[in-house]
């Protein structure tokens, strides 16, 4: 099983706050003889429905030498868990979790945008220190997110 990132259980208590029961830490998947683990896996009941919503979270600290290979890096896990869980867990919604300093620093310059945009990522993004969401951005978002913080 992989390290766990620094910002791991920071997410997690972030989620829970945010009325996310954890369902798994990490979400083990498998295809074929291979196996991969995403971070955390998370379950919200909305008023009135039976099923609620699922979650898969990849968090990310971006505290290596340089911020495009941990984008490069992010990227890649993201499109090949994404494409894992179309197969085995269709109704699970995947996003990267990163914190507020690097989402206003390598996420809002144009490399990470056209990315983002591109691959309609969907991110959360956290603060460490006070352990909680600040905002939810989904792939139908991202375009607009975008554009927005350009103004």
């Amino acid at each position: 099983m992989p390290q766990m990132d620094i910002f791991h259980e920071v997410v997690k208590s972030a989620l829970i706050k945010d009325g996310w029961t954890i369902t798994h830490d990490p979400l083990t998947l498998s295809v074929g003889i291979r196996k991969v683990f995403i971070d955390l896996a998370g379950e919200r009941l909305i008023a009135g429905e039976k099923n609620g919503e699922k979650i898969a979270v990849e968090v990310k600290s971006f505290l290596g030498r340089s911020d495009i290979t941990e984008l490069e890096r992010a990227i890649g896990q993201y499109v090949l868990y994404r494409r894992i869980l179309r197969e085995d867990e269709p109704e699970r919604k995947l996003y990267i979790a990163v914190e507020e300093e690097t989402y206003n620093g390598i996420f809002s310059e144009p490399i990470a945008n056209w990315i983002v945009t591109d691959e309609q990522i969907n991110l959360i993004v956290f603060n460490a220190a006070k352990e909680e969401i600040i905002q939810w951005i989904t792939e139908t978002q991202t375009n607009t997110q975008i554009l927005s913080r350009k103004s």
